[in-house]
């Protein structure tokens, strides 16, 4: 592949993957989860499973552990996770979805259904089964991580 069409194959996946985190989050925020960002749908997704400690959304966003807390912080404050102890570790807080947290995940879910949806209209159906098979052939394995 040329650098021209290894640029142009980047740029296209960083537009897409851009354009898909702004309609998710558009369609969060339609949905009625006011003072959402992406930021937080990164984090939901670490907190989803099991909750997490500071340190440990620190690590999955790719941030300081300051920078983590202050997220947890704001998600906290705005109803959307809560601290609680941690089961095995007394010293560490761990963080969880409330249910509020939780519903917003759900939006999120819905609105990124939406949003890719909209490609069967230009690719067909094969032709995004064909698209998410190769990505995921390719992607990394390992956090999603935003682009701050």
């Amino acid at each position: 592949m040329q650098n021209s069409e290894a640029m142009a194959l980047s740029a296209a996946l960083l537009a897409t993957a851009g354009e898909l985190t702004q309609r998710i989050n558009e369609g969060v925020v339609a949905r009625g989860f006011e003072g959402v960002r992406p930021a937080h749908g990164f984090a939901f997704a670490r907190l989803a499973p099991d909750g997490a400690t500071v340190t440990e959304l620190a690590a999955h966003l790719g941030v300081t552990k300051q920078a983590a807390s202050q997220l947890v912080d704001e998600i906290v404050r705005k109803g959307y996770a809560e601290r609680r102890p941690h089961p095995t570790d007394a010293r560490a807080r761990l963080i969880v979805l409330t249910g509020r947290g939780w519903a917003c995940t759900r939006a999120a879910e819905e609105a990124a259904a939406e949003a890719v949806r909209g490609w069967g209209d230009v690719l067909g159906e094969e032709g995004v089964r064909v698209l998410r098979d190769s990505l995921a052939r390719i992607a990394p394995y390992g956090p999603l991580r935003p682009s701050w």
